[in-house]
């Protein structure tokens, strides 16, 4: 589902502020994977997300989703089939625009646009639907403006919208690092359930080494802009955190924020 091969990053090269961000990188998500990505400040997870979403552009080597070349396609076109969370609840949605509005977009995504807007009764069922899979009461609320929802409320939208077309690609950025504990624990549920309900490929960047352990069927650590652990299945399964703060320390880089994310 997800091809990396010989990728490279550097931004501002030749500069004094040049940034080797990414080393290299050659990595493979097979259909239906949910990998979980681990690494210290300046790792190059987030850089790596940015890569596949076309936020950024690589320096050397091609990214593949789906047996698309997607390497040189714009960040808009690569939408129709990459679903996104961000770590700011406020950026996957439009909090001027209704719950059903937000959703309407989210599912006329990769659409050709017409002048047709209207939200049709059947349309609007779907969406009651769907809502009420997030136990947070939305579906009575459809005409309710986003901005008005708490954070978790909106993360928690934001979730739907990326998941309503079944994306090939689900990519979330610590999506739950900006909630309180006990909203955060809900948002990785519902991940985790419609992950699991449509089949979704992910690639979810956290910081957080409990959520990396218990997360997912497969664990890849970063460090210095490379991969330098990658396990799966039933090893992945028998990890504890004191495992992952090992090889941290075993690298030199067991700082504030990798403590932090026990």
């Amino acid at each position: 589902m997800l091809e990396i091969t010989h990728v490279s990053k550097t931004f501002n090269p030749g500069q004094i502020t040049e940034k080797k961000a990414l080393l290299d990188i050659n990595l493979k998500l097979e259909d239906g994977d949910f990998v979980t990505v681990i690494g210290g400040n300046g790792a190059g997870k987030s850089t790596l997300l940015n890569l596949i979403a076309g936020v950024h552009s690589s320096d050397t080597g091609s990214i593949v989703i789906d047996g698309k070349d997607v390497t040189s396609m714009k960040e808009y076109n690569r939408a129709k089939f990459i679903g996104r969370v961000f770590q700011d609840p406020m950026m996957g949605t439009a909090g001027n625009m209704e719950i059903e509005e937000n959703l309407a977009m989210a599912l006329r995504r990769g659409n050709k646009r017409t002048l047709a807007w209207g939200i049709k009764k059947e349309e609007r069922e779907i969406y009651r639907e769907k809502l009420a899979l997030l136990d947070l009461g939305l579906e009575t609320r459809l005409h309710a403006k986003v901005g008005l929802l708490s954070g978790g409320q909106r993360q928690a939208l934001t979730l739907l919208m990326a998941t309503l077309k079944k994306p090939d690609l689900l990519l979330l950025d610590e999506h739950t690092a900006a909630l309180d504990p006990k909203t955060a624990a809900k948002v990785l549920e519902l991940t985790e359930k419609f992950i699991e309900q449509d089949h979704l490929t992910a690639f979810m960047v956290t910081h957080n080494m409990k959520d990396a352990i218990r997360y997912g069927n497969r664990l890849i650590m970063m460090m210095k802009g490379e991969i330098i652990y990658d396990v799966r299945g039933e090893e992945k399964k028998s990890l504890k955190v004191e495992d992952l703060l090992a090889k941290f320390a075993a690298q030199g880089d067991l700082n504030d924020r990798v403590m932090l994310g026990q």
